[in-house]
């Protein structure tokens, strides 16, 4: 079932302050990645907060659905959403990347509250999010596992031998979600590596492919998300199109943004878009 449009819009206000906050936090810290973290917003914000089965207060609850942010350098944004769902204080996001922080730059399993996997290297996290697929599946879960990937991530080969094993193991409860955003750190991904016809590539690899024209309307991310929950026998993955650095007019779609620190005057610009003037 669709979400509402009165639902829609207060998703559309928390990610709106989540983008606020996570600018924010990057331009005090002078480092980061924000273009990244921009355009997986809507993505992470539709599975924390509509979709997945988790629980704040409880994070290691063994029926919660995973979910794992293998594009791990936008980790900015998945601890923003962690916080709101309860996961720690608000407040410690004013600690990334410092010394000693439970907020690391990349992702860490055995540090904070709802990482499901400690996520750096690209290319890994496909193939430790089938492991818990295939565990659950053992356990007799009916938990779901879903994998948050970037376009410039699947250059790496380790992400097909994974899709090659999901297939034959029928892991229909594993649920691929590709932020599409055609950016990656050094260029687009048609200079870089072009990737080619993506839904003939996993539909060869055996999974099923379905696709999210605007993977910023959650509307639409939700409806694909249930769609890819009602496949059985094979794994299931969302190819949602999305704008690098979305929603600060100067970030979107350069790859310039992907690791950029935040000056002052571009914090006043992005501030200003965003709603979030100080």
């Amino acid at each position: 079932m669709s979400i509402t449009a009165a639902r829609k819009a207060e998703l559309d206000a928390l990610c709106n302050k989540f983008r606020i906050d996570v600018i924010d936090v990057l331009h005090d810290i002078q480092t980061g990645h924000p273009g990244g973290s921009l355009s997986v917003c809507e993505i992470l914000t539709a599975l924390y907060f509509e979709e997945a089965r988790v629980d704040g207060s409880n994070p290691d609850w063994p029926d919660r659905d995973r979910i794992v942010l293998t594009k791990g350098h936008a980790a900015p944004m998945l601890y923003r959403i962690l916080a709101e769902k309860g996961f720690f204080p608000v407040e410690e996001m004013k600690t990334l990347r410092h010394l000693n922080t439970r907020l690391q730059g990349h992702p860490a399993a055995q540090d904070t509250p709802g990482v499901e996997l400690s996520t750096g290297p690209l290319g890994i996290g496909l193939s430790a999010a089938l492991g818990m697929a295939m565990a659950l599946k053992l356990d007799g879960s009916d938990a779901n596992v879903y994998a948050v990937m970037g376009d410039g991530e699947i250059n790496e080969g380790t992400v097909w031998e994974a899709c090659m094993a999901a297939a034959k193991y029928k892991a229909d409860n594993l649920i691929a979600i590709l932020d599409r955003n055609h950016v990656q750190l050094d260029g687009t991904s048609d200079e870089i590596m072009p990737l080619g016809d993506l839904n003939a590539k996993f539909s060869a690899f055996g999974w099923e492919v379905i696709n999210c024209k605007d993977g910023h309307d959650l509307i639409q991310l939700c409806d694909a998300i249930d769609a890819a929950k009602a496949v059985k026998g094979k794994p299931a993955i969302v190819i949602a199109e999305t704008i690098k650095g979305k929603g600060v007019s100067f970030m979107e779609g350069k790859n310039t943004w992907h690791g950029k620190a935040i000056g002052d005057e571009e914090y006043k610009i992005a501030m200003a878009e965003l709603g979030g003037a100080k």
